[in-house]
């Protein structure tokens, strides 16, 4: 199982990688988010699918899951969702004082 998600991995960081080269603001901003959840993915991989109790002292139980890459995975969660959305607010505000979403355009400069 972990072979499949690592694989899913490498792909989501591939459509990232090409749609943060995008001209397209919206695709950039796209990008940067399918990269982050790649990395949530691979961080959760990275703690290892195991099976097994809550780390509770007072139960019968053989084997403990580490609930530490949960709870790094869910901060980096909300941290990607924060800067997501001011990405996109960012995104907002230069379309409307610039007339445009094409990241060439608004460089201002036409030599390339």
């Amino acid at each position: 199982m972990e072979t499949v998600i690592t694989l899913l991995v490498g792909l989501l960081v591939s459509v990232a990688t090409y749609l943060l080269l995008s001209k397209n603001v919206i695709r950039v901003v796209l990008g940067s988010a399918i990269l982050s959840h790649a990395i949530h993915l691979l961080l959760i991989t990275m703690g290892g699918l195991k099976k097994g109790g809550v780390p509770i002292l007072g139960d019968k139980v053989e084997t403990y899951v580490d609930a530490l890459p949960q709870a790094l995975i869910l901060t980096a969660i909300v941290i990607s969702f924060a800067v997501t959305s001011f990405f996109l607010a960012l995104m907002y505000r230069t379309y409307q004082s610039i007339g445009t979403d094409n990241l060439h355009e608004m460089r201002g400069t036409n030599d390339e």
